[in-house]
């Protein structure tokens, strides 16, 4: 049976729910406050090139994204790079990413360099990420690296990305960051990444259509108001047009937006979602006539840089200018997240000429900012058993987000394989 069913949220996940259910026969309608889909993963016309607003890759081991690739016979549009790693330490450009890199860095001694680098490589080997569940992150990383890696090549990274959530983190969550970037590699010494031609455009727009051509609906500039419950079921939604009436409702906006939108959900329920916690974004991406340098990812550690690194996406994608993403995540309640764009711009200008001492004013050709609230969930230890489950207590209504995800982090195939997930969970009852 046809069944009619909302989707809150057209970022990759919310397409991805819409495009199962209509490849299964339904009729999704998808409600997106933004003027365009996407979300994270939406694009932007930076002075004449449409590129997203925050930076994103691909790996080859993510398999659901490359399947919904084949599907759409986008595949040929995929191609893999060998990219490189850079490391800026006490003001040296070091190369990073690989066992010869890691025995020449300068400024760590030999032992904590084999402590690291087999932390890494055991790391990258495991598959079972329970052990890691309820163990807090930065005891586990200085328990294996050592007090003296760890501060030459941890500690700023947890502090510029994480703040005063640094000391309470899932191990298992920050595992699966060091595994991903880990088996996305020809070897130990070479690392392939993957860009999709057009960006990420490239596949929204390609769902978008097929969800349309299925009988679906995407509706922009169109959000959600309330969630409509009564008597312990969905009625449907209320837009700013008045009541609409659905079969069902699957949800995937940041999860602190759900107690605005549905406020009728059980206390419990609604106290658990009111306790996640998350961190902000200001994302600085800048367009210029030269590189920074041949790295793809640069990491940093600069007690003039408040950011953990940045990513030289021109390094990855080809474009006819270099692109340099420099993202500074910060707590929303922060006060540095209020600051103006302008701040961000003029430190992000002046941390590019201090790695690259041959770059001039008129290299910059254009620099802007971006803001996300809800960028990155916080996973604490044994984060996924204090989430309510994603069928809620309320029959026709699935809730979920990025953190959902657990342990893998946020990513487009991620959100694509959940997505498909929720799909088949609201109509078929397949329990995630």
């Amino acid at each position: 049976m046809k069944e009619r069913i909302a989707v809150l949220g057209a970022g990759p996940m919310g397409l991805a729910v819409a495009y199962q259910l209509a490849l299964d026969g339904h009729r999704p309608v998808i409600f997106e406050a933004d003027d365009r889909v996407g979300g994270m993963t939406a694009s932007f016309d930076f002075n004449g090139l449409t590129i997203e607003r925050y930076y994103h890759f691909h790996c080859i081991s993510d398999i659901a994204f490359l399947k919904v690739l084949e599907e759409l016979g986008l595949e040929k549009k995929m191609h893999w790079v060998e990219t490189k790693m850079g490391y800026w330490y006490q003001n040296r450009l070091q190369p990073w990413g690989n066992p010869i890199a890691l025995l020449k860095f300068q400024g760590l001694s030999p032992l904590a360099k084999l402590r690291y680098g087999l932390h890494a490589f055991l790391a990258t080997k495991r598959k079972d990420w329970r052990p890691l569940d309820n163990m807090e992150a930065t005891g586990w990383i200085k328990r294996w690296v050592g007090a003296e890696a760890y501060e030459v090549l941890w500690r700023r990274l947890f502090d510029y990305k994480f703040y005063n959530y640094a000391d309470n983190l899932s191990a298992a969550w920050i595992w699966s960051r060091i595994r991903r970037i880990g088996t996305s590699r020809y070897d130990l010494f070479r690392e392939k990444l993957g860009y999709l031609e057009g960006g990420s455009e490239t596949l929204l727009q390609a769902m978008k259509a097929a969800i349309e051509a299925g009988g679906g609906d995407v509706r922009l500039k169109s959000a959600v108001l309330k969630v409509i419950i009564e008597a312990g079921r969905v009625k449907g939604v209320e837009v700013s047009g008045g009541f609409e009436a659905f079969d069902k409702v699957v949800s995937t906006v940041p999860l602190l937006y759900v107690p605005r939108l549905m406020p009728d959900l059980p206390p419990e329920v609604l106290a658990v979602f009111k306790a996640v916690k998350s961190i902000a974004v200001v994302c600085v991406i800048v367009k210029l006539r030269k590189s920074v340098t041949e790295n793809f990812w640069l990491n940093t550690n600069d007690p003039e840089m408040d950011i953990p690194g940045l990513v030289e996406y021109s390094n990855l994608r080809p474009l006819d200018y270099h692109v340099v993403y420099v993202p500074f995540y910060i707590p929303g309640d922060h006060p540095k997240f209020s600051e103006p764009d302008q701040v961000f711009l003029d430190k992000v200008r002046r941390y590019l000429k201090k790695i690259n001492s041959t770059l001039r004013d008129e290299d910059f050709l254009d620099l802007r900012a971006s803001r996300y609230r809800y960028a990155q969930p916080i996973c604490e230890p044994g984060y996924l058993n204090k989430l309510p489950a994603v069928a809620l207590p309320v029959a026709g209504l699935w809730v979920a987000d990025t953190s959902y995800y657990y342990p893998d982090d946020r990513g487009i195939s991620e959100s694509i394989a959940f997505g498909r997930k929720m799909a088949e969970m609201a109509t078929k009852q397949v329990a995630i």
